[in-house]
């Protein structure tokens, strides 16, 4: 797989010691979403539908290195938004790596050859840039034409100035094997590793129609994995378990606390994926959330899922209880023939609750009040920065 050897042996080390320790509810990764703002509007996106007032808002450099403190987790993706529009992000990354953590920082790479003079090579810091596909796919996936060229630019001076850089594809049902498979030829031949997963249906994506089942993800990735022959060296940044849970082969549910978010609203509940409620610290979130109440099987909203961030955490706890398993999946890769692993029933799920514009009028409010103490000058300055940033994306 392409996940360096640095980071198995930690991520490994501190797994072994959540175990020891007794401790069964952990996280392995924090997302953390310094802001929402992005310069695109993927159609099948639901982290952007939000009034520019809250568009507008940043989590400060101190309060994203607290949240790296508090939660403790050895590997933190910044997602977003577009987290280099975020104009201390230099700052909020050198924090990161200087506390030892591993860094995946996602971009849509429109502005990272511009920003690369923030960042230094570092084992602990990568660049993931989102490609959903090759040229036309991607472009289509992201609405807009020519993002496919600037992003394997940048993809390009990154690498040629010392940085380690992967590739995040979501996959959606428009797309066939034999183009994934493409797809991930090309990354090899670009010589960088893949996080695949199939995306979640956000419920305010302005796309609705291409969510993949849970059906239909498991026979794509088995005709995917079909035509993983061994010339193709694919490098997939993922657990062998996972992989094979793609496939149809294990009956996983989810650990929706492995991927702890936290944003300009708070720690979100339950998952990066899901915004139901907000705690204040990462101990509250962990200590009030009802995590029965989420998952395939138990709520309406997570019924088709399989994205890596709710199921990797599920696929590495496995593989620590169980190496030898682990090992005969590595050896022989995911079964791509055959019986498929039973599915979860829905027959019991609770129906979806509809709470995102509760959420909205609540901050919008604290927002406005904060914003006559403030005497309007925040909202101001926030929406230049962007201003400023989205028109260097542009040039």
């Amino acid at each position: 797989m392409g996940v360096p050897l640095l980071q198995q042996l930690r991520v490994g080390a501190y797994v072994l010691k959540q175990k020891i320790t007794g401790r069964d509810k952990y996280p392995l990764v924090l997302m953390l979403e310094p802001l929402f703002r992005c310069n695109l509007a993927c159609a099948g996106c639901g982290k952007i539908d939000y009034p520019d007032p809250i568009l507008n808002q940043r989590l400060s450099v101190q309060e994203c290195l607290d949240a790296v403190d508090e939660c403790g987790a050895p590997i933190v993706a910044i997602p977003g938004g577009e987290p280099l529009l975020h104009k201390e992000i230099g700052e909020i990354v050198k924090g990161i790596v200087a506390r030892k953590k591993f860094v995946s920082l996602c971009t849509n790479a429109l502005l990272l050859e511009k920003k690369l003079d923030l960042f230094e090579p570092s084992p602990y810091l990568f660049f993931s840039v989102h490609l959903d596909g090759l040229k036309e796919q991607h472009d289509k996936s992201v609405c807009q034409d020519g993002v496919f060229d600037r992003a394997v630019r940048a993809i390009q001076a990154a690498k040629a100035k010392g940085f380690t850089v992967n590739v995040n594809a979501t996959i959606f049902d428009d797309v066939t094997a034999d183009q994934v498979a493409d797809f991930l030829d090309y990354t090899a031949e670009l010589d960088i590793g893949v996080t695949i997963s199939p995306g979640y249906a956000y419920e305010r994506a302005p796309d609705q129609e291409h969510f993949l089942s849970r059906q239909k993800t498991k026979t794509l990735f088995r005709d995917i994995f079909k035509r993983a022959k061994p010339g193709r060296k694919w490098q997939l940044n993922h657990s062998t378990l996972y992989l094979d849970f793609l496939a149809g082969n294990q009956q996983y549910k989810c650990t929706p606390w492995g991927m702890p978010t936290r944003n300009v609203f708070g720690w979100q509940r339950p998952c990066y994926l899901l915004g139901e409620g907000y705690a204040k610290t990462f101990a509250e979130l962990m200590e009030t959330t009802d995590w029965d109440s989420y998952g395939t099987g138990n709520y309406e909203k997570c019924a088709n899922c399989m994205a890596h961030c709710g199921y990797e955490p599920t696929a590495a706890a496995d593989a620590a209880a169980h190496p030898l398993k682990t090992l005969k999946v590595a050896l022989r890769g995911p079964k791509v023939e055959g019986d498929m692993a039973p599915e979860i029933a829905l027959d019991g799920q609770r129906p979806a609750d509809y709470v995102f514009d509760d959420h909205v009028v609540d901050f919008m409010e604290r927002l406005e009040e904060a914003d006559r103490a403030a005497g309007g000058s925040f909202k101001a300055s926030a929406a230049k920065e962007d201003a400023s940033a989205e028109s260097s994306s542009a040039a």
